[in-house]
């Protein structure tokens, strides 16, 4: 089975705890622990962004042996708070030299899951933008590694190519047009994505939208626990 869930915001031996915003962020990390030890070896956790705190892999050692008690295998997406993302050659070094053996990183590449291929990149968002042509060069960027990962998803299956981002490329009146765009030309028919919490979550687009199916999966979102991604069934997972 395919879970996603994005926005742990892990902070096991780090001062930056959730908890200070209350409400569903109080002992959240005991949340996450209950839900991911349900899943299975044989399912796939796919983790759209904002894992961990850590500053660099080091700091975020104690997070990912966290995340090692989730027996699922774990595709890590990078979102805008993930710090101690490095090169996918380093990643998977330093994660092999402390027994991570079931990570992976979902970067210009795709995986395959029965007959669908899980595509994604973190996204562009309005929030982040310094200028028009800073803006306009992270957006081409963050549109080369989409391309590149539907590309790879393409190779490995003529079935569903199932898109993964950090940002919403819709939210509360603003398109994220290259984005968007991409999305239609690959003939993409779900996109999930993360990083909206709060009170923003209410502004989220969910549903059909120009024959795409939007699902918003920030951890308070979901209550913490990884939504079930219906391969079967589009939308179905939004019931």
């Amino acid at each position: 089975m395919l879970y996603a869930i994005g926005d742990l915001h892990l902070s096991v031996n780090l001062p930056k705890k959730m908890d200070v915003f209350g409400g569903a962020w109080e002992n959240y990390e005991q949340k996450i622990s209950r839900s991911l030890s349900e899943l299975l070896p044989e399912d796939t956790l796919l983790l759209c962004g904002d894992t961990s705190w850590g500053m660099n892999l080091s700091q975020s050692l104690p997070d990912f042996l966290f995340l090692k008690e989730c027996p699922a295998k774990k595709l890590l997406l990078k979102g805008n708070h993930d710090y101690f993302w490095d090169t996918e050659a380093k990643m998977s070094r330093f994660w092999s030299e402390n027994s991570l053996h079931n990570f992976s990183i979902l970067h210009n590449n795709a995986f395959l899951h029965q007959s669908a291929a899980i595509c994604g990149t973190r996204g562009w968002f309005y929030e982040e933008e310094k200028g028009s042509g800073q803006d306009e060069k992270m957006i081409n960027r963050e549109v080369i590694r989409l391309r590149a990962s539907l590309d790879a998803g393409r190779r490995l299956t003529d079935g569903e190519l199932i898109v993964f981002l950090h940002y919403p490329p819709l939210y509360n009146g603003y398109r994220c047009r290259p984005i968007l765009d991409v999305l239609h030309e690959y003939q993409v028919r779900r996109c999930y994505y993360g990083h909206l919490h709060g009170h923003s979550r209410m502004r989220a687009t969910e549903g059909e939208h120009q024959g795409i199916v939007y699902r918003l999966i920030s951890a308070d979102h979901l209550n913490f626990r990884p939504l079930a991604v219906n391969l079967g069934l589009i939308g179905g997972d939004l019931q």
